[in-house]
């Protein structure tokens, strides 16, 4: 099974979009905590600071699992592992690819139902008054490009097992064959 340019290029994008929230909230907190220090001078925080934080972490948190899922960058402990065949690792693989696409199954599931309730309610943040089920679908957004992902590999690890060869080797940064 050859490797998925799309797959590659979608978790690849989403990681990016992710950093780039990351600095926006960096940048954002910065700004509020100096307005913050200058009230005297006429500055101030940013309204609603923490409630655009809050829903652009959420965003972000999930849009780095798919290119950690692609990159095979999870935290693993292989030091029982290390010594067991590679047959029998890429099985352990393809077991931990299927349980953690259950749970992200499962989170897209609940994010969804607890979207579904933000919108019914209308629910608002308290400064902004901006509707909460805008994070909830940003993050479900990611999170839907992170199942996809998860499905792909679960896909990549049973043929890996079938066809007894690793189809992506374990990654430190650099490009998987």
């Amino acid at each position: 099974m050859r490797r998925s340019a799309a797959i590659e290029w979608l978790a690849r994008a989403l990681a990016i979009l992710g950093g780039l929230v990351l600095v926006t909230i960096t940048l954002l907190t910065v700004f509020s905590i100096t307005g913050r220090a200058f009230v005297r001078y006429g500055l101030g925080p940013i309204p609603g600071d923490f409630e655009l934080v809050e829903a652009m972490t959420a965003f972000a948190v999930f849009s780095f699992l798919p290119w950690c899922q692609l990159r095979r960058a999870h935290a693993t402990v292989d030091v029982f592992t290390s010594f067991l065949p590679d047959s029998v690792n890429r099985i352990i693989d393809l077991v931990t690819e299927v349980l953690m696409t259950l749970v992200m199954l499962l989170i897209a599931w609940r994010l969804w139902y607890g979207m579904m309730d933000k919108i019914r309610y209308q629910e608002t943040t308290f400064i902004l008054q901006f509707p909460v089920w805008w994070g909830f679908a940003a993050a479900m957004a990611a999170l839907v490009i992170g199942v996809i992902v998860s499905l792909y590999m679960t896909v990549v690890r049973f043929y890996e097992v079938i066809e007894g060869d690793r189809q992506f080797a374990p990654t430190q940064g650099g490009d998987a064959s």
